[in-house]
Protein backbone atom coordinates (compact mmCIF):
# COMPACT_ATOMS: atom_id res chain seq x y z
CA UNK A 1 0.00 0.00 0.00
CA UNK A 2 2.91 2.37 0.65
CA UNK A 3 3.97 2.15 -3.01
CA UNK A 4 0.46 3.15 -4.12
CA UNK A 5 0.53 6.09 -1.69
CA UNK A 6 3.91 7.33 -2.97
CA UNK A 7 2.77 6.92 -6.58
CA UNK A 8 -0.34 9.06 -6.08
CA UNK A 9 1.73 11.77 -4.38
CA UNK A 10 4.19 11.84 -7.30
CA UNK A 11 1.28 12.53 -9.65
CA UNK A 12 0.37 15.66 -7.66
CA UNK A 13 2.06 18.99 -8.20
CA UNK A 14 3.69 19.18 -4.75
CA UNK A 15 5.75 22.21 -3.74
CA UNK A 16 9.45 21.23 -3.67
CA UNK A 17 9.96 22.78 -0.20
CA UNK A 18 7.74 19.99 1.20
CA UNK A 19 10.25 17.23 0.35
CA UNK A 20 11.65 16.97 3.93
CA UNK A 21 8.10 16.57 5.34
CA UNK A 22 6.60 14.15 2.81
CA UNK A 23 7.28 11.13 5.05
CA UNK A 24 4.40 12.41 7.23
CA UNK A 25 1.77 12.34 4.49
CA UNK A 26 -1.11 9.91 4.45
CA UNK A 27 -4.08 8.81 6.49
CA UNK A 28 -2.99 7.21 9.73
CA UNK A 29 -5.25 5.06 11.93
CA UNK A 30 -4.48 3.49 15.28
CA UNK A 31 -4.79 3.77 19.01
CA UNK A 32 -3.16 5.36 21.98
CA UNK A 33 -3.37 6.07 25.64
CA UNK A 34 -3.59 9.25 27.65
CA UNK A 35 -2.80 10.13 31.22
CA UNK A 36 -2.21 13.29 33.24
CA UNK A 37 -2.20 14.03 36.98
CA UNK A 38 -5.54 15.85 36.75
CA UNK A 39 -7.49 13.15 34.86
CA UNK A 40 -8.12 9.40 34.86
CA UNK A 41 -6.01 7.40 32.37
CA UNK A 42 -7.85 6.47 29.17
CA UNK A 43 -7.46 4.55 25.90
CA UNK A 44 -8.45 6.03 22.55
CA UNK A 45 -8.63 5.32 18.83
CA UNK A 46 -7.48 7.92 16.34
CA UNK A 47 -7.32 9.00 12.72
CA UNK A 48 -4.86 11.57 11.40
CA UNK A 49 -4.77 12.91 7.85
CA UNK A 50 -1.76 14.82 6.52
CA UNK A 51 -2.01 15.87 2.87
CA UNK A 52 -0.26 18.31 0.55
CA UNK A 53 -2.23 21.31 -0.69
CA UNK A 54 -1.13 21.02 -4.30
CA UNK A 55 1.50 23.59 -5.22
CA UNK A 56 1.26 25.44 -1.89
CA UNK A 57 4.19 24.93 0.53
CA UNK A 58 2.18 23.35 3.36
CA UNK A 59 0.58 20.10 4.47
CA UNK A 60 -2.98 20.15 5.83
CA UNK A 61 -3.37 18.28 9.13
CA UNK A 62 -6.57 16.97 10.70
CA UNK A 63 -6.93 14.70 13.70
CA UNK A 64 -9.85 13.07 15.51
CA UNK A 65 -9.93 10.75 18.51
CA UNK A 66 -12.69 8.75 20.13
CA UNK A 67 -12.89 6.62 23.27
CA UNK A 68 -11.72 3.06 22.59
CA UNK A 69 -14.63 0.65 22.39
CA UNK A 70 -17.44 3.23 22.50
CA UNK A 71 -16.71 5.61 19.60
CA UNK A 72 -17.53 8.54 21.92
CA UNK A 73 -15.78 11.61 20.40
CA UNK A 74 -12.89 12.88 22.52
CA UNK A 75 -10.84 15.47 20.64
CA UNK A 76 -10.25 16.98 17.23
CA UNK A 77 -7.79 19.52 15.86
CA UNK A 78 -6.80 21.02 12.54
CA UNK A 79 -3.72 22.77 11.26
CA UNK A 80 -0.79 22.98 8.90
CA UNK A 81 2.78 21.73 8.69
CA UNK A 82 4.97 24.39 7.06
CA UNK A 83 8.55 23.85 5.88
CA UNK A 84 11.14 26.17 7.41
CA UNK A 85 14.24 25.02 5.52
CA UNK A 86 15.60 21.57 4.73
CA UNK A 87 15.74 20.38 8.33
CA UNK A 88 13.13 22.49 10.11
CA UNK A 89 9.38 22.99 10.09
CA UNK A 90 6.56 24.87 11.74
CA UNK A 91 3.26 23.47 12.95
CA UNK A 92 0.14 25.60 13.45
CA UNK A 93 -2.88 24.00 15.19
CA UNK A 94 -6.36 25.17 16.20
CA UNK A 95 -8.61 23.23 18.56
CA UNK A 96 -12.35 23.67 19.14
CA UNK A 97 -11.54 23.76 22.87
CA UNK A 98 -10.32 27.33 22.31
CA UNK A 99 -6.59 26.60 22.19
CA UNK A 100 -4.16 27.45 19.38
CA UNK A 101 -0.58 26.26 19.16
CA UNK A 102 2.37 27.48 17.11
CA UNK A 103 5.41 25.20 17.08
CA UNK A 104 8.87 25.10 15.58
CA UNK A 105 10.66 21.83 15.06
CA UNK A 106 13.69 20.09 13.73
CA UNK A 107 13.41 17.30 11.17
CA UNK A 108 15.74 14.35 11.77
CA UNK A 109 15.41 11.81 8.97
CA UNK A 110 11.90 10.43 9.39
CA UNK A 111 11.13 12.14 12.65
CA UNK A 112 10.36 15.61 13.93
CA UNK A 113 10.14 17.17 17.36
CA UNK A 114 7.92 20.24 17.65
CA UNK A 115 8.05 22.56 20.65
CA UNK A 116 5.50 25.28 21.21
CA UNK A 117 6.62 28.87 20.78
CA UNK A 118 3.10 30.14 21.44
CA UNK A 119 0.05 28.59 23.08
CA UNK A 120 -2.96 30.89 23.15
CA UNK A 121 -6.40 30.30 24.57
CA UNK A 122 -9.89 31.72 24.46
CA UNK A 123 -11.09 33.21 27.77
CA UNK A 124 -13.05 30.05 28.63
CA UNK A 125 -10.38 27.52 27.58
CA UNK A 126 -8.29 25.53 30.05
CA UNK A 127 -4.79 26.80 30.78
CA UNK A 128 -2.10 25.16 28.64
CA UNK A 129 1.39 26.64 28.98
CA UNK A 130 3.65 24.35 26.89
CA UNK A 131 3.21 21.62 24.29
CA UNK A 132 5.77 19.30 22.69
CA UNK A 133 4.95 16.85 19.90
CA UNK A 134 7.43 14.08 19.02
CA UNK A 135 6.57 12.26 15.78
CA UNK A 136 8.43 9.36 14.13
CA UNK A 137 7.62 7.38 11.00
CA UNK A 138 9.03 3.93 10.23
CA UNK A 139 7.60 2.67 6.93
CA UNK A 140 3.82 2.64 7.33
CA UNK A 141 3.96 3.07 11.12
CA UNK A 142 3.70 6.48 12.84
CA UNK A 143 4.31 6.90 16.55
CA UNK A 144 3.99 10.05 18.58
CA UNK A 145 4.18 11.43 22.07
CA UNK A 146 2.51 14.63 23.20
CA UNK A 147 3.89 16.31 26.29
CA UNK A 148 2.37 19.37 27.91
CA UNK A 149 2.46 21.64 30.89
CA UNK A 150 -1.10 22.61 31.78
CA UNK A 151 -3.50 23.44 34.62
CA UNK A 152 -0.66 24.09 37.05
CA UNK A 153 1.19 20.83 36.24
CA UNK A 154 4.81 20.67 34.99
CA UNK A 155 5.64 19.74 31.39
CA UNK A 156 5.16 15.94 31.09
CA UNK A 157 3.85 13.11 28.93
CA UNK A 158 0.11 13.30 28.24
CA UNK A 159 -0.53 11.14 25.12
CA UNK A 160 1.25 8.40 23.18
CA UNK A 161 -0.02 6.47 20.19
CA UNK A 162 0.89 4.14 17.34
CA UNK A 163 -0.88 4.52 14.01
CA UNK A 164 -0.60 2.77 10.65
CA UNK A 165 -0.96 4.22 7.18
CA UNK A 166 -4.32 3.13 5.78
Amino acid sequence: MAAKHRSSLRQMDVHPALAPLMFLTGTWVGSGRGDYPTIQAFAYDEEISIVPLGAKPMLRYSQSTWRAGTKEPLHTEFGYFRPAGTDAAELVIAQPTGITEIHTGGIDGRGVVFRSVSVERAPTAREVATVERRIAVDGDRLTYELLMGAVGQPHQLHLEATLHRS
